[in-house]
């Protein structure tokens, strides 16, 4: 009796030790005597060793730094450019078999491939359109690592450190932009005074009455506001006297 459980015992703790659990996210890529012998998960296998071997991989997203690098523009600036690279892995048995590190291989080709990419342009274009160059580099990487059974989701640049020469340089652009826009609001103001101006003008050569009547209230102001009495000639104030006369005749008669 204690001959046949001993077996059983060992039988019990051999499948205890062989038992695998491959979480939701995790596959497991099997190899039996070294072969490929499938992908397993999620949730409980076993694996019998020593014949079989089980490799883990993840098929969650992925968050890569691409390190900052020095890149001469089209335009030959020298500048700094730092990216973030988001990747999964699409086949686990490429990733494990195609590749022996998927990570650092996607690291080196998406440096080589940002460094490429970004060259082809000018400072301002990498500035003006730097979502359309982050799909070219996305596009680029993706290509290269499709055969590694992973897919790129997203490349974004996300810093770009520029000279202290050329930053001052851009300020000096940005600073004379303003100015000029200033300038050509004061223009514009101007010009619309001047044909205010001019229309005033044509209405008080129409009806010089109206000269006379302006004339009198700027120095009913002035002397208001300097507390101070101001004499008219009588000639003056009978103008004004017959300008008002014929105002109000012309309103009875509307």
């Amino acid at each position: 009796m204690g001959f046949i459980s001993f077996p059983v015992l060992l039988i019990i703790i051999y499948a205890l030790i062989s038992l695998r659990v491959l979480k939701q996210y995790e596959r497991g890529v099997v190899f039996l005597l070294g072969r490929f012998a499938g992908v397993r998960g999620p949730g409980l296998t076993l694996i019998f060793m020593p014949f079989q071997t089980m490799t883990r991989v993840s098929l969650r997203t992925v968050t890569m730094q691409i390190p900052s690098q020095k890149i001469i523009t089209k335009d030959n600036v020298s500048i700094d450019i730092a990216a973030v690279a988001y990747y999964h892995i699409t086949d686990p048995e490429k990733a494990v078999i195609a590749i022996e590190n998927v990570y650092n291989a996607i690291n080196q080709i998406s440096q080589t491939t940002v460094r490429n990419v970004v060259g082809r342009f000018s400072l301002d274009q990498l500035l003006s359109d730097t979502a359309s160059i982050n799909d070219q580099i996305k596009n680029v990487i993706d290509l290269h690592t499709e055969p590694w059974g992973t897919q790129v989701t997203a490349v974004e640049i996300k810093d770009i450190t520029l000279p202290d020469n050329m930053q001052r340089a851009m300020a000096k652009e940005a600073e004379a932009e303003r100015e000029r826009r200033a300038k050509i609001v004061a223009a514009e103001g101007e010009y619309q005074a001047a044909v205010k101006l001019g229309q005033a003008a044509d209405i008080i050569t129409q009806h010089p009455v109206a000269l006379q009547l302006r004339t009198l209230q700027t120095m009913a102001e002035i002397s208001v506001e300097k507390n101070s009495t101001i004499i008219f000639p009588a000639q003056f104030m009978t103008t004004v006297q017959e300008a008002i006369a014929l105002l109000s005749k012309d309103s009875a008669s509307k």
